[in-house]
């Protein structure tokens, strides 16, 4: 399992974080993952620890909005907000990699990072397990934390060409 050690908040970072529009998928404790086109993708096992969605004027390196996880209290399904990206997690699924935004009012914690990057090393091989069962090949990983400017530099900005995502979820 591969987990960075979390970023030490500089002086002066939360003036410096990027602000992004969220849009809400799927609420903190929901079975329910849903894609960002509205499907149910699968019902989990486990409930979602945080509340999960997207950035609707960006494409993710995979050809999906571009993902991003709200920290903080449960919020509906639907729900946009304005709200800092603190970081981004990076995330391997089939061998493609897909960059997910962390968000929320405040700089998180060293232990929420941690926390974030352990759930997204659990969940990389649990998506593994099923697409595996799936007949999806390819390497799953969570490969650690980066800045969230990174991920926005790498994300495309999103135009009315696109019509969702090109690979099945």
């Amino acid at each position: 399992m591969k987990v960075a050690t979390p970023i030490p908040h500089p002086a002066g970072e939360a003036s410096a974080a990027p602000e992004v529009d969220v849009v809400i998928e799927i609420p903190k404790g929901s079975f329910i993952k849903r894609g960002s086109t509205g499907h149910v993708d699968f019902v989990s096992p486990l409930p979602c620890p945080f509340n999960y969605g997207s950035v609707p004027n960006y494409i993710g390196l995979e050809g999906d909005l571009l993902d991003a996880l709200v920290l903080g209290p449960r919020l509906r399904v639907g729900t946009v907000l304005r709200v800092k990206a603190w970081g981004a997690v990076t995330l391997t699924d089939r061998g493609m990699s897909d960059d997910k935004l962390v968000c929320s009012a405040y700089p998180p914690s060293d232990v929420e990072r941690r926390n974030v990057l352990q759930f997204f090393s659990f969940y990389a091989r649990c998506k593994g397990l099923l697409n595996v069962l799936r007949r999806r090949p390819g390497r799953n990983a969570c490969e650690g934390w980066l800045e969230a400017a990174q991920a926005l530099v790498r994300a495309q900005p999103r135009d009315d060409s696109w019509r969702g995502p090109p690979v099945p979820f």
